[in-house]
């Protein structure tokens, strides 16, 4: 069984979710706030040894029409860095409509604005790696 940690990486707030290829399961964990990149790393590192993680999945932001725009480039920059700061394999994920996937499910929700913001980027990265899961089993 490989356990995997997604990201939903951006500027200000990057969600991340885990699950594994034996349940294929995936939820979303937490919410990090760093506009620094030390930073964010320094968090995803603690997050994957709490979580025992094997693979990371991060996803790539292609534009509708299939494209690759500036900043699929700098996610993909990001998960470069990712992979050589923890030694693991990064696999980059189009994530076309996951933020509108969360969006969706928080709008079921009793949550106010501030708070579906706080759970969106989570949601989203849950849905990166769902996808991806689902992409790995057929």
């Amino acid at each position: 069984m490989k356990k995997y940690l997604a990201v939903d990486f951006g500027d200000k707030r990057s969600g991340l979710a885990t699950g594994d290829d034996l349940t294929m399961q995936a939820g979303p964990i937490a919410v990090i706030e760093a506009t620094d990149v030390a930073d964010l790393l320094k968090e995803i590192s603690k997050t994957i040894a709490d979580y025992d993680v094997d693979e990371i999945v991060i996803g790539l932001p292609i534009n509708m029409d299939g494209t690759a725009g500036s900043r699929a480039k700098i996610t993909a920059e990001f998960a470069d860095v990712l992979a050589k700061h923890t030694g693991l394999p990064v696999h980059q994920v189009d994530e076309r409509l996951t933020s509108f996937e969360a969006s969706d499910r928080l709008k079921e929700t009793n949550l106010t604005r501030k708070q579906k913001k706080a759970r969106k980027d989570a949601l989203a990265a849950a849905a990166i790696l769902r996808q991806f899961l689902e992409s790995r089993a057929t």
